[in-house]
């Protein structure tokens, strides 16, 4: 068994409010949810206005397919939000 896990940190200049942070990240999180069938979170920088902090995790028996996996939720969240991605960190075990 494979193992991808992933932390995208995101940028979001254009939020003024928490408020706003989370209806965007809550949105998207979703989506990424339904899509792919993986767990994600947001694990850090919770209560900043203008950054937050996804991690998510596939798994999977084979490990092309968790490289696979992991790259595409990395494409989708790029496209499908207006905050800019300051780092990807991924790891598979």
């Amino acid at each position: 068994m494979f193992a991808g896990l992933c932390t995208v940190e995101l940028r979001l200049d254009w939020s003024n409010s928490l408020k706003d942070k989370r209806r965007e990240i809550k949105s998207l999180i979703d989506r990424v949810r339904l899509k792919f069938n993986v767990s994600i979170a947001e694990t850090g920088c919770q209560d900043e206005w203008r950054k937050a902090v996804l991690g998510f995790a596939a798994v999977s028996s084979d490990r092309r397919h968790v490289d696979s996996m992991v790259n595409e939720v990395i494409k989708f969240i790029e496209r499908n939000t207006d905050a800019e991605m300051m780092s990807i960190n991924t790891e598979i075990i």
